[in-house]
């Protein structure tokens, strides 16, 4: 990838540098120190090393949801962002194939009737998770029974929970886990809803963006640079995919 096409310079850094959105509600790709501000993880390293091919410096443009990023796109705020992929996002986003693969599954309370994954789309259930987190919108196509509400971020989807407004709380596995320190009462169901894939995104319209990136990724994929990056990073739980 010597040759960088000057369409997709421009497309990707149209203010002269790499504008880079920034979820920091997914612990999984991306840590901020809470002294300093610094962030890093895995999205990080990607993101400075698309911006380095491309001979530009790099921008972090933070938010604190998956669904602040997506939303954002509407306003051109950030030129690249690696996601969840789905289709309600495939609208006004371009994605690249996919880079990492993350199991989805539920917790749920100890004594709870829910004994699989498979139980918990049925009439009666109810689920609570946080809006436009990419589990969610699959949910949100493909739930048939259950009923799904949904709050703004992770901490408020584990409140409900912890108060009894749901029997199920969706999440990441690794994230889910991780939070078992907070769900007093609770264990995770084996097996998996969903596995969600992550891929990095751009506005839709830039087509010389779009296939640069999709370019990078099939590269990053084939030299093992994301499946490095994961263990540098410590990350528990997130697959690099070959």
């Amino acid at each position: 990838m010597a040759n960088i096409p000057d369409a997709a310079r421009r497309e990707l850094a149209p203010t002269g540098k790499l504008r880079a959105g920034m979820n920091l509600g997914n612990t999984l790709f991306t840590a901020k120190d809470a002294a300093t501000g610094a962030i890093t993880g895995v999205s990080v390293d990607v993101m400075r090393e698309l911006a380095s091919r491309l001979g530009v410096p790099v921008e972090f443009v933070m938010y604190s949801t998956p669904g602040e990023v997506a939303d954002a796109v509407a306003s051109e705020a950030w030129d690249a962002a690696i996601l969840a992929i789905e289709a309600a996002r495939a609208e006004k986003i371009a994605f690249s194939p996919a880079m990492t693969e993350i199991e989805a599954t539920y917790a749920v309370h100890e004594g709870s009737r829910l004994a699989s994954v498979d139980a918990v789309d049925a009439p009666g259930v109810r689920i609570v998770a946080p809006a436009k987190a990419g589990y969610e919108l699959y949910l949100s196509r493909t739930l048939k029974h259950a009923t799904l509400a949904r709050v703004n971020g992770n901490q408020a989807a584990i409140d409900a929970f912890n108060a009894g407004e749901a029997d199920a709380l969706p999440g990441l596995k690794p994230m889910l886990l991780n939070a078992l320190a907070k769900l007093p009462s609770a264990h995770l169901l084996e097996g998996r809803f969903t596995a969600v894939n992550h891929g990095i995104g751009t506005p839709r319209g830039r087509g010389a963006a779009a296939q640069f990136v999709a370019a990078f990724v099939e590269d990053l994929r084939a030299s093992g640079f994301v499946a490095r990056s994961i263990e540098a990073n410590r990350v528990k739980g997130l697959a690099a995919l070959k």
